[in-house]
Formats: C-alpha cells, structure tokens, sequence
C-alpha cells in the first residue's frame, strides 16, 4: 500500500481523535457516508477539492493528512517483523498502522533501530573479549602479577619469623610486582577505553594497515599516474603507520597496487566494469591477468558511477584472514576465525576452480551478496614439495531486484556470535541465542 493510499486512514485518525461521527464529517464535507466510508478504508483516492474541504472540516493543514509515514519507517517495521520469528503480526498492517498510528510506529522504529546498534555491540565486544590476543595477553600480566603480590604477601603474613634480610627482600619483591601491576593495569584501561577510530595506539601491524588502508578507501589516486614514484611520499605522510612492520605491509600492498595500476589501467577498468560486469574471471581474460588480480583491482576502484558496492576477503592456506575490505551489510571478524561456509574458506578445497555464489549473512534479509571466490597458489612449482595457496572472496552488493530468497546461502561472521540454527560448521554456541 502506498503513502498515497494512506491518507484514507489519516482521515479516520483525525476524524475519531476529534470525537466526530462519519455522518458528520461527510454530511459537513458535502458527501455521502458511504463514500466517506470506501475513503477512510483506502478504497477511494483523494485528492483536489475534497481533499480540502475535509482538512477544513477537520482543522487541519491538507498536507497532514497526505504526508504519512515516511517509506524507511514503513521498511524498518517491515524489517521488525520479519527479525521476529515468532511473533504474530500481520504482514500487510506495517503501512495501515503507520498510517493510523504514527506515534507508536515511530516509537516501534526507535526501539528497533536500539535493539539492533546494541546486538552489533555486543558482536564486537564479544568477538574482542573472546580472541583478541593482545587483550589475552594484557589479562594473563595482570593475573600472573596479582598472583605474585598475593603469593608474596602470603609469606610475609604466614611467617613472622623471617630474617630481616629475606623481609626486606620480599618487600622489594611486593613493591616491584605492584609497580608491574599498576602500569599492566593501566595499559589495560587505555586498550579497552581508546576509540576505535583513533590512529594511534593500534594493536598490531596488520591493524596499522588496515587503519591506513580504510583511510584512502583503499585508493590511491597519486599512485594511477606517477607508479611507484610516490610510494615512499604516501608512507611519508601516513601517520597511522607507527612500526616497521606495518610500513613493511603498507608498501608491500603500494608495491602490488602500482603493478596492479599498470596491467589494468583505471579507466579501462572503469570502462570494461561497466561494459561487462562485475565478473572478476571476464575481466581477468579482457586484460590477461589472473584473477585474483582482477578481483584485487576491482577492490581498489573508487566509488564512482557504474562501479557497484564492493568488499573483499583474502586468506592463507590456514584460513588466517590476511586482507580485509569491508562492505556494509557484510561484517567481517576482527578476531578469531570467521565462518566456515564462506565461499572463500571453500575454494581452499577445490584449488584454482571458481566459485560463485549469491550469499546472505544479515538474518533480517535486507542484504544479499554475489560472492566471487576462487584460490591459486602463491609458490612457484616444484617438485617434492607442496604448493602453498590463499583464497580470494570479492563481494558485489546485489539491488532488492536482483536476487531470490530460493537462490541465497545463508551464513554468519562467526559462530559465537551467529544466531543461525542447526549449523553443520558451528564450532562453538552462539552468545545470540545461549547467551554467554
């Protein structure tokens, strides 16, 4: 039902909260009843005279009762429904209770939306609290220094008859230890109290990286036409960078985008996206690279006309994430290990053959993903020893228009916080549906 069809039940609205009949209204509207009535149930449409003359009737402005809900609050108690598997309400009243309610359908709205930011932040401080290994590391200090102190000070109370050498020299021990655990304690704090947008303070060498990658958008335009001349100049400025390592990763990624920039030039790229698709292997042969370069390229595009929504997910023969481009309505894990039925993790067993799948992993439904994978070897041929090989997944958002429920794989970002039932590949319950 349209926002046009819902000014009918406005006009019941308006009419009831005044305390006024229907015969009044339309005996005072210079209508019958009856046509009043197929009105009020959106079987007639309005407009024009009588649509003035019943806001006068009513006392209200015209555009009262023909601006309704707006279409994102109908599509978020749409989404409200459809999140909640068990409850009972009608499929086709999200647009007739905006319309007739808009008060409760807003305060619905907002109450969604809360429920909603507080089970993404409780995913990511979950996924933290159970991989993060500095944050594992940072804790095992404080327990072993505590630990110490409480050991220490166990002997100086337990025994009173300690020489004076060995007192003073528990004493030191007790000072030292609890010098430690102030300054572990601490660390802990600023860790866990630091904002995640902040550039300083970043937890590993892959965080510098991806900190200084998601600042550009992963695209270097300096790099398009000067190459490799500007490398050191975009290292120079990156603050974010604060280790060797993480500079050491940064140009090896500025490296490969320069020879990426080269073979694939980006406004043939544009050009031959927009012309073929968003395939990565009919890219690969219009420009005679593999394809995990085209899907690499593709990923560095900037946002621009003809260039759809893009993510993408590369992984070692371990299964260890090793780059990581996000796309909205695709979370990937910032810790620990992601779920085992992406098509990424299922190319490592079918090497070097192609896997393309439409794939959900937002449980309202609202997202869906046309998911490019495929996994090549990054070791040169030899005999008696084995390749080595990683996995690359490119994501390319799909409109509502261009899949079916009936197509889609269902998947999650991991299993401890994926609510998804009966799951062949969980490892471990869900914080989502066992709680912790």
């Amino acid at each position: 039902m349209s926002q046009r069809q819902l000014t009918g039940s406005r006009i019941r609205e308006r009419r009831l909260m005044q305390g006024m009949r229907q015969a009044e209204l339309a005996r005072n509207a210079g209508i019958s009843a009856s046509y009043l009535n197929l009105i009020e149930h959106n079987r007639r449409r309005i407009g024009g005279k009588l649509l003035l003359s019943l806001a006068e009737v009513l006392d209200v402005e015209p555009s009262a009762l023909t601006e309704g809900a707006e279409t994102a609050i109908i599509a978020t108690l749409g989404e409200a429904r459809a999140a909640d598997k068990v409850a009972a309400a009608e499929k086709e009243a999200p647009e007739d209770f905006a319309g007739r309610f808009p008060g409760w359908a807003e305060l619905m709205v907002r109450r969604h939306r809360r429920v909603l930011e507080l089970e993404r932040t409780v995913e990511t401080l979950t996924d933290r609290l159970t991989h993060d290994p500095h944050l594992a590391a940072a804790l095992h200090d404080v327990l072993s220094t505590v630990t110490a102190i409480r050991s220490t000070a166990g002997i100086l109370a337990e025994t009173p008859e300690l020489e004076p050498e060995w007192r003073d020299r528990f004493h030191r021990n007790l000072n030292e230890d609890a010098k430690r655990l102030a300054e572990s304690s601490q660390s802990l704090v600023t860790y866990l109290d630091q904002d995640s947008s902040e550039e300083t303070g970043l937890a590993s060498p892959q965080d510098e990286l991806e900190a200084f990658l998601t600042d550009a958008d992963y695209h270097f335009s300096d790099l398009e036409s000067a190459g490799a001349d500007k490398v050191d100049t975009i290292l120079e400025q990156a603050e974010m960078l604060q280790s060797a390592a993480g500079r050491l990763f940064a140009r090896q990624y500025l490296d490969r985008y320069c020879d990426d920039a080269k073979l694939m030039p980006l406004n043939d790229t544009i050009a031959a996206l927009r012309e073929l698709g968003p395939d990565p292997a009919v890219l690969a042969r219009r420009f005679g690279v593999s394809v995990p370069r085209a899907m690499r390229r593709m990923a560095e595009l900037p946002q621009t006309e003809g260039v759809p929504q893009l993510g993408m997910v590369s992984c070692d023969a371990s299964g260890t994430l090793i780059f990581r481009k996000a796309t909205e309505g695709f979370a990937l894990p910032r810790f620990g290990a992601a779920c085992p039925k992406w098509p990424l993790f299922q190319a490592l067993s079918r090497p070097s053959l192609p896997i393309r799948r439409v794939v959900q992993q937002d449980m309202r439904g609202q997202s869906a993903f046309l998911a490019f994978a495929i996994a090549e070897p990054v070791t040169e041929p030899d005999f008696g020893h084995d390749p080595l090989f990683q996995a690359h997944m490119l994501l390319v958002a799909l409109g509502p228009a261009d899949w079916k429920p009936e197509e889609v794989s269902g998947l999650g970002v991991g299993c401890r916080i994926c609510p998804r039932e009966n799951c062949a590949g969980r490892r471990e319950p869900s914080i989502l549906t066992d709680g912790f």
